[in-house]
């Protein structure tokens, strides 16, 4: 099957992406993959734009802002306002993460929006909310984190807070925010309304703590760190080989008995502290060593391939590198190469989402755009004549 973005189950729609930082663009890479016509209006560079040309030229922009089209606007200006007017009439979700009195000046609030486009689905993202004491305040990954609880149960027991190796606040908040985008677009399918999406970084996180959350929600438990160990199910964690270390997982009564087996580790079978779940999870520091006594005996493939085959889970401690030449994962495919017109071809990461109607294009649309690179083709699909669009750019208000 053909898959070029007009073939894509979004193709049809059309986005503007008026975001900055990584949530945003995040939950915008989602539609813009799918096949929306996303255009990221986005401020006129500095005269001398290697800065900002550079940014996108780097791994990270190119992987966040693919599938775009980028036209340079200044909002400051009455001209610029025509334009982003001109935008909004024709657009299916607006996308931002404006302060709530930039919003309002710029006359991006839902209500403002709703009068121009009753149909206009307005997605934003924050920080902390779109109201409360906190609304108000600068809301980025590393922030969150810690506010959220996550550095509290990441990281060795009485070692400190730890913040996760990804930006998984900003990551969560705009997957969320994806995901709302989606839903408001099949309400609209039935109605005909568009309405107003919002979620935050601090709301994303708090979610995506899960059972480590409802631990205090439910039970009034405030969990702590475990380090490598799983905070609940026992025995699972990272233990030791004999040239490296391995993820394990035996702790149902099946999986311990496969474990046991599998290794030849009698004297852990027939222990009676062992025996059941509850004896495991109370002498578990005791078991952990005793269990690394055992996988120091094999080596980081030797327990692979013998515990997997037992139905014990059991995989290895890799490094990014060594995670992308698994023969899984280049099974997979996670990547995919778009065509730069400077860097040359780039292998991005692909969507995770798999549709047996839709298989993922063999190439991404297209690499992630210099700012402003399509200002001329976007400023003529809006209906501006090339004297217009000259004039525009002589003023400064286009670029």
């Amino acid at each position: 099957m053909d898959t070029t973005a007009s073939s894509l189950p979004l193709s049809g729609y059309r986005v503007l992406d008026l975001t900055i930082a990584r949530a945003g663009p995040t939950a915008v890479r989602l539609l813009a993959d799918w096949g929306a016509d996303v255009t990221r209006l986005e401020a006129p560079p500095p005269k001398d734009r290697g800065s900002v040309t550079g940014r996108r030229r780097g791994s990270d922009e190119q992987n966040l802002h693919r599938n775009k089209r980028s036209l340079c606007v200044d909002l400051k200006t009455p001209e610029g306002a025509e334009v982003l007017d001109r935008l909004i009439a024709r657009s299916d979700v607006v996308v931002e993460n404006f302060r709530s009195v930039v919003k309002d000046r710029l006359g991006l609030n839902y209500e403002q929006l709703r009068a121009r486009n009753p149909r206009i689905i307005l997605a934003s993202i924050s920080g902390f909310g779109q109201d409360g004491p906190y609304a108000g305040r600068p809301g980025v990954d590393q922030i969150v984190q810690g506010m959220s609880g996550l550095s509290s149960v990441t990281g060795e027991p009485g070692r400190g807070p730890v913040r996760a190796g990804i930006a998984i606040s900003d990551t969560t908040a705009g997957m969320f925010l994806g995901q709302g985008i989606l839903l408001a677009l099949l309400h609209r399918e039935r109605t005909g309304q568009g309405q107003w999406v919002h979620t935050s970084l601090i709301e994303g996180m708090l979610n995506k703590l899960d059972f480590q959350a409802a631990r205090y929600t439910v039970n009034g438990e405030v969990p702590g760190q475990e380090g490598n160990a799983h905070p609940t199910q026992v025995p699972m964690g990272t233990f030791e080989a004999s040239d490296g270390q391995v993820n394990i997982c035996a702790s149902t009564q099946a999986m311990w008995a496969g474990f046991c087996r599998a290794l030849q580790a009698t004297h852990l079978a027939d222990n009676a502290d062992y025996r059941e779940f509850a004896g495991r999870v109370q002498h578990r520091r005791r078991l952990d060593a005793e269990i690394n006594a055992v996988t120091r005996q094999f080596t980081v493939a030797e327990l692979v391939e013998r515990l997997n085959p037992a139905g014990v889970p059991c995989g290895p401690v890799y490094d990014i590198g060594q995670a992308f030449e698994d023969p899984q994962v280049r099974h997979l495919r996670m990547t995919r190469p778009a065509q730069h017109p400077v860097l040359g071809e780039v292998q991005l990461i692909r969507s995770p989402i798999n549709l047996s109607a839709f298989p993922h294009p063999e190439r991404f649309h297209h690499a992630a755009p210099d700012p402003g690179e399509q200002t001329d083709a976007l400023l003529a699909e809006l209906g501006y004549a090339p004297e217009a669009i000259a004039a525009l750019r002589t003023s400064g208000a286009a670029a």
